[in-house]
């Protein structure tokens, strides 16, 4: 995955987004952060991992991996408010220790409250890292991520432009 094209990217529908609605001088970053933390809780409620009293299934993969890119949107956007856009991407490899999509939801959402805490480069890489573990334990390729980002992002600058 091209990390950096994505980064470009969402710089532009960041400054579009901020311009159309009189956002250029506001500190958006916490409430960067509770959206984040928001797409987290729809992405976890499309797996319907945690809901051990049901028996109905997952919502279908598409919709889960478009719950996935808008955290993507999200802890993007929060790396450019943060000066943080020149990180690599970390490989995607099997955990040393597997672990329950419950307990890496639950690592992803305190890695973020540890990054809205720091706003630090380690805190930052981390929180994507368990991200992409995330992505691993959904079964997304980082092919599958960019392709669904590129759509995406196409999608909310059509919302923007349309009074969304």
């Amino acid at each position: 995955m091209n990390l950096q094209k994505l980064f470009e990217m969402q710089k532009g529908l960041d400054q579009h987004i901020e311009q159309n609605h009189n956002l250029e001088n506001e500190n958006l970053f916490d409430r960067k952060v509770l959206a984040l933390l928001v797409e987290i809780g729809e992405l976890a409620n499309e797996t319907r991992c945690f809901k051990f009293w049901s028996v109905k299934p997952s919502s279908p993969q598409a919709t889960i991996l478009e719950e996935f890119v808008d955290g993507i949107h999200f802890m993007l956007s929060l790396g450019i408010e943060t000066g943080l856009s020149e990180v690599d991407l970390p490989s995607q490899k099997q955990s040393e220790t597997e672990v329950s999509m419950n307990e890496q939801f639950l690592k992803v959402f305190g890695r973020i409250n540890d990054f809205r805490t720091t706003k630090s480069r380690e805190h930052f890489e981390r929180m994507i890292q368990d991200y992409m573990m995330l992505a691993n334990l959904l079964g997304f390729s980082n092919e599958d991520i960019e392709q669904a980002y590129i759509s995406k992002n196409e999608v909310n600058y059509k919302r923007q432009q349309e009074g969304y």
